[in-house]
């Protein structure tokens, strides 16, 4: 049985940890629409909260404010689909970049030479990044 209890703005950024001017802000984006009453006070239920927690893990996934309407908006699977791809291959690229800071770093703290800037494992790893073009 789906619930159909409403909450304030207030108890919903609580809720989510989340400032009422951030929900105020994605609602005038469009990715936000909870009920009036009075007037306007706004309510949250159920469906809204979803969306908060759509919202936020589309942020936590590294998706744009823009690209998560956009996602929410379509019912063309394609170009969802789309969206998706392109978000993926962001963040393999983001972590792939993470993994190799990780890794010069536990090289730097492994390293046995007194000064690690001097140690031929180091210096290769270095030299990697050297031959790696990223534009500036």
């Amino acid at each position: 049985m789906k619930s159909t209890a409403t909450m304030s703005i207030g108890d919903v950024a609580q809720r989510f940890g989340l400032a009422t001017h951030v929900l105020r802000h994605w609602e005038a984006m469009g990715l936000l629409s909870p009920a009036r009453i009075g007037g306007e006070r706004r309510r949250y239920g159920p469906d809204d909260l979803y969306r908060v927690a759509v919202i936020l893990r589309g942020k936590e996934a590294g998706f744009s404010l823009d690209e998560i309407r956009e996602m929410m908006a379509t019912s063309d699977a394609a170009d969802r689909r789309a969206l998706l791809l392109r978000r993926r291959a962001e963040l393999a690229r983001r972590i792939a970049e993470a993994q190799a800071s990780l890794d010069l770093i536990d090289c730097a703290l492994n390293c046995d030479h007194e000064d690690f800037t001097s140690c031929p494992h180091f210096q290769s790893m270095v030299a990697e990044r050297l031959l790696v073009s990223s534009p500036a």
